[in-house]
């Protein structure tokens, strides 16, 4: 029971099976039975009365006809080959593949949000037989080894074992007369058109589910689902956290000793003027709010993180390189007071460590 309990978590479990209401009903019913078939008093009602042990409150642990026959139906799913008792349901069509896509978008069309137009190949419902797999005019029968339920039963002694249907592979139904189009699987494969919303504010990763827009079913299943995931392309300036925006921008030495104002491109097309105070270091960052991406399904923005970085002087001109020699002359401890501190602790440092 314990193995059969842990295939059906896996395969409802809510991981597996994101935004997917009846999934997550499912694995709340098979945790249901598992509780209920893992009591001794309960497990043994079961095997004596079957499904009765459930109806109208009985055993005293019902919880009236629905819970019975709920309970009933997850049991016979779920459980039924390992208790030999056999289902109410049938075989039926198999449900289409779900299909994943891989969208690469700019950030600033993550900014603003675009419809992408995709093209992508799947399989459809054939238009010839109506996804029924036979020929027009002709229709699928009842499998004759199974009776239309698409699991046979075998005894082995003591125990009853059912199986997939080895006749129609656990359809239920036998075509006599295929469809020509498609084979008799009901469904043939065709590039197909389809126009994405992708909301602003998307990020790396961001998932897309689009409910019954994979792959069309076997012989009139359920289609499954598309997903796109959305990658970014890497911007040439920007880098992302969340909602906020990062930006390298360099200065002048100049700049970053006298100060000034630097104008900087956002990304949505603006510009935002940064003051830049007398004495800079390299490595500062300046925020300017409000500046950086919208935030998924809400109004808030995020803000632009500015860092400059001071740039030193590179092919000096004669004239430029004896300004410089005479400014270094004319400075101070109070003109560079970072590397004086610097120096003077590490002399201190290693005077102590040598007398010692």
């Amino acid at each position: 029971m314990k193995s059969a309990f842990r295939k059906a978590a896996m395969a409802f479990h809510p991981d597996r099976n994101p935004d997917n209401a009846e999934a997550e009903h499912k694995f709340k019913e098979v945790n249901e039975a598992y509780q209920i078939l893992s009591d001794t008093q309960k497990r043994a009602a079961y095997d004596r009365y079957g499904h009765a042990a459930f109806e109208n409150g009985g055993g005293g642990f019902g919880g009236g006809e629905g819970f019975g026959a709920s309970m009933a139906d997850i049991f016979d799913d779920l459980f039924g080959d390992m208790m030999g008792r056999r289902g109410g349901r049938s075989g039926g069509a198999a449900r289409g593949s779900d299909l994943r896509y891989n969208l690469e978008i700019t950030l600033e069309e993550a900014y603003t949000g675009k419809t992408a137009n995709l093209t992508l190949p799947t399989s459809i419902v054939c238009e010839s037989c109506s996804g029924s797999g036979a020929k027009p005019g002709a229709k699928p029968r009842a499998c004759p080894t199974c009776g239309g339920y698409g699991r046979v039963r075998a005894q082995q002694g003591f125990f009853s074992i059912e199986r997939t249907c080895p006749h129609c592979q656990g359809q239920g139904e036998i075509i006599d007369n295929p469809c020509n189009v498609c084979s008799g699987s009901g469904r043939v494969t065709r590039e197909r058109s389809l126009a994405v919303n992708v909301p602003a504010g998307v990020e790396d990763g961001t998932r897309i589910r689009l409910a019954g827009e994979g792959e069309a079913g076997m012989r009139g299943g359920p289609q499954g689902d598309l997903y796109i995931f959305i990658a970014m392309k890497p911007h040439p300036f920007f880098q992302r956290d969340g909602a906020d925006l990062f930006c390298r921008v360099p200065i002048s030495m100049v700049q970053a000793a006298l100060g000034g104002d630097v104008a900087v491109r956002t990304v949505d097309g603006g510009e935002a003027k940064v003051k830049i105070p007398e004495g800079t270091q390299s490595g500062k960052q300046f925020k300017v709010k409000s500046k950086g991406m919208p935030m998924l399904r809400s109004r808030d923005i995020g803000d632009l993180y500015i860092q400059v970085t001071v740039e030193t002087p590179q092919n000096l001109t004669k004239r430029q390189r004896e300004l410089l020699q005479e400014f270094e002359s004319l400075s101070s401890n109070t003109t560079h007071p970072e590397a004086s501190g610097f120096f003077a602790k590490m002399k201190d440092f290693f005077e102590n460590l040598g007398g010692q």
